[in-house]
């Protein structure tokens, strides 16, 4: 029978998705109440919003790792944000999760990143120290319940509580977040691990013999050089950090049922009730990502040429930051009403983090000034 409308998914998902995983007609609904759509279940919806949003087509043009001399194909925050969603569809499918919910969960994490990567995060943070502090799933959630403007009735894009949840799942004492929000924490591990080394291998900022001490890395390109003799080197690395995704995502499917079945969760209720995460690697595999994990932060995360780039990027958002604090008319109109409920301060971030890497760097040309800041920050072709 073909599924062709709402009811039709409904009653797929409570067919074939695990008791534990959420349901769409179970969902607690959304802040501003709306009636139901007749062809697309709840998360659905929430996904494809998220899609349709300002904050999502602005990720394209901000950076993952900053790298002065990036070229076309090195990661930005959109590409690794569809990486995160397809890894935590694949684990949600596996795991019998809602994927519609990991995947709006996946795509909408990421919404309230600022410029230029996580080193400005820490930036603005400081600069609202006694006006709130700053922090990226905070502001995303921000970004969804506040700040897109698209519909007549309510500002934000009045998204479904599991899915909010799951972008910043807050600090209920004694529960866990869904399963969902669990497959795609999981999710955007695996991608760090694999998708970071894989650029900083493509930058040259990182040798492949450095590697060679690390045992994930080391157990994946021996087995692969088990069946390929004769691979060059770019290909070799290339499909090492494809095998070393799929071994990630392998180890904590199996650990997850694992978990799963112990604990038996009864509903998605009962599964976070239970205070636990369960959607996890072995501890084995968690003591091998972290040793990895550990190497990228000393070897990659904070290279020199890395670092300095990153020095220069806060700067520039330090300098916006004060430069509209003495100007904060010239912030969007609409900030003029956030002003007034929520101070200059907060108005200016919302502003600032919404901006690109270009239009951070372009803003600061305008207002504060050229110099070499704005040469070392701008990309140049491979």
């Amino acid at each position: 029978m073909p599924i062709r409308t709402r009811e039709d998914w409904e009653r797929k998902e409570a067919a074939f998705l695990a008791p534990y995983a959420s349901k769409s007609r179970e969902s607690s609904g959304r802040k501003h109440p709306e009636q139901s759509h007749d062809f697309r279940p709840e998360f659905q919806r929430d996904r494809e919003r998220i899609v349709h949003s300002a904050a999502f087509r602005a990720l394209e043009y901000k950076t993952q790792v900053p790298l002065s001399a990036s070229g076309d194909h090195v990661r930005t925050r959109l590409t690794h944000t569809i990486e995160v969603a397809s890894l935590a569809r694949s684990l949600a499918r596996s795991l019998g999760l809602n994927e519609d919910l990991a995947e709006a969960i996946a795509l909408g994490r990421d919404l309230g990143h600022p410029p230029f990567g996580h080193p400005v995060e820490h930036t603005l943070d400081r600069l609202m120290r006694g006006a709130g502090g700053f922090g990226r799933r905070l502001q995303s959630l921000r970004v969804v319940e506040t700040l897109e403007v698209k519909y007549p009735d309510f500002n934000g894009l009045n998204l479904t509580r599991e899915v909010r949840q799951g972008i910043h799942p807050g600090t209920s004492a004694g529960t866990s977040p869904s399963l969902e929000s669990q497959a795609v924490d999981l999710a955007d591990e695996v991608a760090h691990c694999c998708h970071d080394l894989e650029d900083a291998l493509e930058s040259g900022l990182l040798d492949p013999g450095a590697l060679r001490g690390i045992e994930l890395w080391k157990e994946t390109e021996s087995g692969i050089r088990r069946n390929y003799t004769r691979l060059n080197p770019e290909r070799t690395r290339r499909f090492v950090s494809r095998c070393l995704a799929d071994h990630l995502v392998e180890d904590a499917v199996r650990q997850s049922i694992a978990s799963l079945e112990e604990f038996h969760p009864a509903s998605a209720a009962e599964a976070g009730a239970i205070g636990q995460t369960l959607v996890t690697f072995t501890p084995l595999m968690d003591k091998k990502i972290r040793n990895l994990r550990d190497f990228l932060g000393k070897n990659f995360y904070r290279h020199p040429d890395i670092c300095e780039v990153n020095q220069r990027a806060s700067q520039v958002l330090q300098g916006l930051f004060e430069f509209y604090h003495l100007h904060p008319h010239l912030i969007a109109e609409r900030a003029v009403l956030r002003i007034k409920k929520e101070g200059v301060s907060r108005a200016i971030c919302d502003y600032l983090s919404g901006l690109t890497d270009r239009t951070a760097m372009q803003q600061y040309a305008r207002h504060v000034g050229t110099d070499s800041l704005l040469r070392e920050l701008t990309p140049q072709a491979a």
